[in-house]
């Protein structure tokens, strides 16, 4: 694979920051959720807004005028599980609107919230440490036999697809005591 050109990768960080940062609203996103936010005036309360959610499109702004963010959405959405709230700063002088959407898949990272807008790069994101009570049963399952199998090989022990295959061996001897094993390797 060949090294990647720091200036090349320094524009394309550049360009994407300047995209991000001429959308009418800013975004964040976890696995599992992604967050939208965009200011309103501080006269405003929830009945001035036109907020629109279905499991693929998003329609959110002031009544009356063009939206804030309308389109679809790159991935599916749990509506029912997704909010909006309005945030007054301290001083009320200003008010700030945040859409919690719940992402159908927890696992993919959203290159952007609706199709039309630019993207980010995903392999760039640096996700927060998790903890292994995050994980869904079968994926928590691999990581723990993961970390086993990587302190059994630390230990200079066998790992469990090693002991696994021992144990098979193990029978197959017992029940052919005739056949001499002394001989035999296990890959």
């Amino acid at each position: 694979m060949a090294d990647t050109d720091p200036t090349t990768e320094a524009a394309a960080l550049a360009r994407e920051k300047a995209e991000q940062a001429s959308l009418p609203y800013t975004w964040t996103q976890t696995l599992p959720d992604l967050t939208l936010t965009f200011p309103i005036p501080a006269s405003l309360k929830a009945r001035d807004l036109s907020i629109s959610l279905t499991k693929t499109t998003i329609s959110a702004g002031i009544k009356g005028q063009t939206p804030i963010i309308s389109g679809q959405f790159p991935h599916p959405i749990h509506v029912d599980d997704s909010t909006w709230t309005i945030t007054t700063s301290p001083d009320n002088s200003s008010k700030t609107v945040e859409i919690l959407l719940d992402k159908v898949n927890k696992q993919e990272w959203w290159a952007h919230v609706v199709t039309t807008a630019p993207k980010i790069d995903v392999t760039k994101i640096v996700p927060d440490n998790s903890k292994l009570s995050d994980l869904d049963g079968e994926t928590r399952g691999l990581v723990e036999k993961m970390m086993y199998d990587q302190r059994q090989k630390e230990q200079g022990l066998p790992t469990s697809d090693e002991q696994k295959k021992m144990e098979i061996l193990k029978k197959f001897q017992e029940q052919h005591p005739e056949m001499d094993f002394s001989n035999a390797k296990i890959q």
